[in-house]
């Protein structure tokens, strides 16, 4: 089992989208995980949906420092996301942000588990 810690910033967020607009929501989503994955500092951008609602997305995102969160946040395919939002969002969002946290990050195979 590997073990990675370091300053980082973390946040997670869940969005529930209009179910009448799921699929013009979850482009706009591939979207901007395709380009949030290539911006320097991040170090992971993932987005799922959730296995009980189809419609709401749960994103996990991680960067190396503030500048890179405040990066993402200023480039132009998050405006394009967020400038979507009213339109697409069912429902309160939420984001939780971790700054400065020191996550410890487990890799581990199935087999590890049965040690």
């Amino acid at each position: 089992m590997s073990l990675v810690a370091r300053k980082t910033i973390v946040v997670h967020t869940t969005i529930t989208f209009d179910a009448e607009r799921r699929d013009e929501a979850i482009a706009l989503v591939d979207d901007l995980v395709e380009q949030s994955r290539n911006e320097a500092g991040t170090v992971r951008y993932r987005a799922m949906t959730d296995i009980g609602d189809e419609n709401t997305v749960r994103f996990f995102e991680q960067y190396e420092d503030e500048e890179a969160w405040t990066a993402h946040t200023e480039s132009d395919h998050y405006r394009r996301f967020t400038d979507r939002l009213p339109e697409l969002v069912d429902g309160t969002m939420e984001t939780i942000n971790l700054v400065d946290a020191e996550p410890n990050v487990h890799t581990f195979t199935v087999e590890d588990l049965a040690e």
